[in-house]
């Protein structure tokens, strides 16, 4: 049997204002579609139904959202880090209903009676780290240029 070896990259970069510019649109992108999703998602489970699945999400908050003027900036930043802002919301949702079962190493988390349980996925601001995904065909590494 095979094994599948996964490798992660971390690299340093120093943008110039041009690119620091674009990377900041990237992140705010990144941003606003996980904070619309996250608030989407609490609102369901607030009101009892079931969390939305990730193809829902994306027909919402990435499609949806560019066709309207309030959102058409999003078409301005790729796909990719967008659509792994959701299924970071998604793996953090299940992390954490997996914590309230006791499916997972530690203290089991007790969703209280409130509206947003503690430990449960928080929004994004500006001043948090920012952070967006790309993945394997998400871009290009050259010589000396990403």
């Amino acid at each position: 049997m095979r094994q599948i070896m996964k490798a992660r990259f971390k690299y340093r970069i120093y943008p110039t204002p041009g690119q620091k510019y674009r990377l900041a649109k990237l992140f705010g992108c990144v941003r606003v579609v996980w904070n619309d999703s996250l608030a989407y998602s609490q609102q369901k489970y607030k009101s009892a139904e079931k969390k939305p699945n990730n193809s829902e999400l994306q027909k919402l908050f990435i499609t949806s959202a560019k066709k309207t003027e309030e959102r058409e900036w999003l078409s301005e930043v790729s796909n990719i880090p967008l659509q792994q802002s959701l299924n970071d919301l998604n793996q953090a949702y299940q992390n954490f209903f997996k914590s309230t079962k006791g499916q997972r190493k530690g203290r089991p988390i007790r969703p209280p009676d409130c509206f947003v349980p503690r430990n449960a996925p928080r929004f994004k601001s500006r001043k948090s780290k920012q952070t967006a995904r790309f993945t394997k065909g998400g871009f290009k590494i050259g010589q000396h240029k990403v």
